[in-house]
């Protein structure tokens, strides 16, 4: 089968289907032909290596690679943002009818919208199905995350949204909640299956080792690891609150890796109160932090109580399995369901102090042979239910489906 993948975010930009997805149908036996952008994202300037120009032919892997021009930007200004997806838009709808081979399925990644646009136009003239790959509720997460405040604009984007659910011929989401809302809606059941996103494998399973003064931070304590952005989102006050609550266990500590808009202030409140359980390690490459993660025997998720986080599972839950470690899902909704089918951890309730401190417990109180077997049965249900492999296969299906129609 030959498939168009349709992105404007491709290797070396941070994606979820990027090289690792086009490999892998690679391996299980079609060709793969990728349509995409310069590299700018997310810091909005081209990539070292790279020259802006109308479109550039590369081969990567053996993936032969199309990268056409767009406005880079990935700032606060929504006008440029704007520009930046639809001049993406554009190119890549001109060089998808003219320039790519002809292909049997376009496979399109949204965010953003303006890629459904474009692979619809590329449908209408070559007359290719489009399996739409839909990562981000919008207009719902643009309005969740202060993105877009105008309500007006916000129905416009709903209504464009409606209109590329009608023309694609099958939707992927990344968690049931998704599919729920998109019924709700008036999309098809029939019409969206979930495929749970899996995570940089290879960087998680080939991670150098870490640096000594980390190796000496964490070693001989019972390390409850957060990984990843902490931002407004993440609410990390309340895990501060259930640090200076869990004080007397001295053996217990809470680690935070990497960054984010709050970190200054979460350090600071820190110092100010005397929290000694915390320890904060800077973000690191993707290549030392499966490192880290070893050394983990919770690893958390926690986001702030809002009905949206309930309709989704945030990106490092699957790298969490994978790794194999018991998990702590501080986030309702599908998030919690996904681990209580795993049997790999325990559930709490968002921003509740008092539940979160009593999950952790319970793990810590835990014969070390069952704090194992949560570890085991992380990663079991990873490699069997989330991993690339897997998704790539329940894609692959799809693709048969709409390209037989």
């Amino acid at each position: 089968m030959k498939i168009l993948l349709l992105t404007q975010w491709f290797d070396h930009e941070p994606t979820f289907k990027g090289l690792a997805f086009a490999r892998e149908l690679q391996q299980q036996g079609h060709q793969v032909q990728v349509l995409t952008g310069f590299p700018n994202y997310p810091g909005g300037k081209i990539y070292d290596g790279y020259k802006l120009k109308l479109y550039q032919r590369e081969q990567i892997d053996g993936i032969s690679v199309l990268r056409v021009a767009l406005f880079p930007d990935h700032g606060s200004s929504a006008l440029k943002r704007i520009l930046n997806y639809i001049s993406f838009a554009f190119m890549a709808l001109l060089f998808g009818i003219f320039a790519t081979k002809k292909a049997d399925v376009i496979y399109a990644y949204h965010p953003p919208l303006t890629v459904g646009l474009a692979a619809i136009f590329i449908k209408l003239f070559r007359r290719i199905p489009i399996v739409y790959d839909i990562q981000d509720m919008w207009p719902d997460t643009l309005k969740a995350t202060g993105m877009l405040n105008n309500q007006r604009i916000l129905n416009i984007v709903g209504h464009v949204c409606h209109l590329v659910y009608s023309y694609v011929d099958h939707i992927v989401v990344l968690c049931p909640g998704f599919k729920k809302l998109l019924v709700e809606r008036g999309v098809s059941e029939d019409k969206v299956s979930v495929i749970y996103n899996w995570c940089d494998e290879n960087s998680l399973t080939q991670a150098e080792p870490i640096k000594v003064d980390y190796q000496n931070l964490l070693k001989d304590r019972f390390n409850i690891i957060f990984a990843g952005n902490m931002g407004k989102a993440q609410s990390l006050d309340t895990i501060l609150d259930v640090a200076k609550e869990l004080k007397l266990e001295s053996k217990i500590q809470f680690v935070f890796v990497g960054a984010g808009t709050e970190t200054d202030r979460l350090k600071q409140r820190v110092i100010h109160e005397s929290i000694e359980n915390i320890v904060f390690i800077p973000r690191l490459p993707m290549s030392e932090v499966g490192g880290v993660l070893d050394y983990a025997d919770v690893l958390l998720v926690h986001l702030k109580r809002d009905p949206l986080f309930e309709i989704t599972v945030p990106s490092k839950t699957q790298a969490y399995m994978a790794i194999g470690k018991p998990l702590l899902m501080a986030v309702s909704g599908d998030a919690a369901d996904l681990v209580q089918e795993a049997q790999c951890g325990r559930v709490a309730r968002s921003e509740d102090v008092d539940n979160i401190k009593t999950a952790i417990l319970e793990i810590y109180h835990l014969p070390t042979d069952g704090q194992h077997q949560l570890g085991f049965n992380a990663k079991q249900f990873y490699d069997e239910k989330l991993s690339l492999s897997y998704g790539t296969q329940q894609f692959i299906e799809i693709f048969k489906r709409v390209k037989d129609a």
